[in-house]
């Protein structure tokens, strides 16, 4: 059986990331890089995908560059793939927009656009056009038509007529992007405006060529590993659910890639419950009708870019990677920090924190154990000593995170009323932004956002099947002690 679209773009990008990587760890990392395109299509081979063995290279050019770090949008076509190459081993600091677009991996889609096919029957109710509001409906004698430039692609002629007669094409990464970000150029080909875009990887997920891609720091951090600085790696638990192993496993797995220590992050998300819970009282007693979670960094674009007037009702609590970094720098003021992230969203947190250094995604992660031959079920003598709460590392299930809050409140259990938003999508949008705009949410009073459906757990990064990998940290969660059960002792 072949693979899905979406899994054959990530085992492309994988190939090139894991190629990437066996070049830096070379004597010549510069040719090697260089040869990436040719080694993956050689001459004569077979050409899967493109019209040539041509344009099959300049896609794998265009991945490898994005691998390196770097933008295409700022490619001029006649840099050598080992320039830059070089450039990634001179560069200080990631490029700050973590999306690029691969131009020449794009399809260049049709237009979304509704449109009356041959099944219409031309019926005298004319249903369709009775519920099109917009008066982009007519006949031409034999059967319905519409006028594209009235029509606003809203679905109720499609949902009203007896035949669906009527139909929309879609455009997957525009119909993906909650807030508009991806759109065409004058070129056809598709461009992310950076003042829209909320890092979500969203169509990144959705493009079956795998155009939108991201930019990796892969290269910076093993930069930083082979000159023998001191780098930490700070992974979420989620990652628990994407491998086939225990947590000391995957403690072992960092410290041979060559990590100096590792540390959870769930750590911090038991200070992220307990400082939501303390808010969340404070601004009930002061009234206010509700409050949103503020773990999710794709939510957190969404409203400095977009929701400005959700802001009063957004938690003042930090994330828990912003309090783990904390930790981690108070005892390794000189360390590279290193975030394990299940998302894409995170890069953007990670750029405007000056406590972390890097992200890796767990795509990357997996690039890397690969390229460098670990085998992440080997056994481990060595103690996983972090010990989180059951709530903590749950949080990168949907509900895991109002379940923290409810676990570390203090007073009446009744008072909290969670509202689930799982995944931001345009009717989530909307209705945050009526919660916002009349100050009342009917359906409770704490919102937890999470942008990708079904938690951290099935972020754009991930590895395995969501499905398993929910089950898998939820066992994991049931190793920890409740944060509940743990503040009651206390109390006691």
């Amino acid at each position: 059986m072949s693979e899905t679209p979406e899994l054959e773009t990530k085992r492309l990008k994988r190939e090139v990331l894991i190629r990437i990587i066996k070049a830096f760890m070379s004597d010549n990392f510069a040719e090697n890089v260089r040869l990436i395109p040719y080694d993956m299509r050689p001459k004569g081979s077979e050409v899967p995908f493109r019209c040539c063995v041509y344009k099959e290279r300049a896609v794998l050019r265009s991945r490898t560059i994005a691998g390196l770090g770097f933008a295409m949008e700022d490619d001029d076509e006649r840099t050598l793939l080992s320039d830059f190459a070089n450039r990634a081993l001179e560069r200080k600091r990631p490029e700050s927009e973590p999306l690029t677009v691969l131009q020449n991996a794009c399809k260049g889609c049709p237009s979304a656009r509704v449109f009356v096919t041959e099944l219409c029957q031309n019926c005298v109710a004319k249903p369709c056009m009775k519920a099109c509001r917009f008066g982009a409906l007519d006949s031409n004698g034999n059967r319905a038509v519409i006028d594209n430039t009235k029509c606003k692609r809203c679905g109720l002629c499609m949902t009203a007529c007896p035949y669906h007669a009527i139909v929309k094409t879609i455009v997957p990464c525009e119909e993906a992007c909650p807030v508009g970000a991806i759109a065409k150029g004058e070129d056809g080909l598709a461009y992310i405006d950076s003042q829209k875009c909320i890092s979500c990887g969203k169509c990144v997920s959705a493009c079956p060529f795998g155009a939108p891609h991201a930019k990796s720091q892969v290269i910076d951090i093993l930069k930083h590993i082979k000159q023998g600085r001191e780098v930490i790696a700070m992974f979420a638990p989620a990652l628990i659910g994407h491998l086939p192993c225990k947590p000391e496993q995957v403690q072992d797995a960092f410290l041979k890639i060559g990590f100096s220590a590792v540390y959870e992050v769930a750590q911090g998300a038991d200070i992220t419950a307990k400082t939501e819970a303390k808010d969340f009282k404070e601004r009930l007693d002061q009234g206010q009708p509700f409050m949103t979670t503020s773990c999710c960094a794709g939510y957190n674009e969404l409203v400095k870019k977009h929701l400005p007037e959700i802001k009063p009702y957004v938690s003042d609590a930090k994330t828990p990677l912003y309090y783990t970094a904390e930790i981690v720098k108070k005892e390794h003021p000189n360390a590279v920090t290193v975030f394990i992230s299940p998302c894409f969203a995170k890069r953007r947190e990670v750029l405007d924190n000056p406590n972390i250094n890097y992200l890796m995604s767990f795509e990357e992660l997996g690039a890397v154990l690969i390229a460098l031959g670990i085998e992440i079920d080997a056994g481990s003598e060595k103690e996983f000593s972090y010990q989180s709460s059951k709530e903590a590392r749950e949080f990168a299930l949907s509900g895991g995170v109002a379940r923290s809050v409810q676990a570390a409140w203090k007073g009446d259990e009744n008072a909290i009323k969670p509202v689930l938003i799982n995944g931001l999508d345009k009717t989530a949008i909307r209705n945050l932004k009526m919660y916002a705009n009349t100050g009342k949410c009917a359906e409770g009073n704490l919102i937890e956002v999470m942008c990708c459906t079904g938690g951290c757990i099935a972020g754009n990064a991930c590895l395995g099947i969501v499905k398993e990998a929910q089950k898998k940290v939820s066992d994991y969660g049931n190793q920890g002690q409740s944060l509940k059960t743990a503040g009651e002792k206390r109390n006691d």
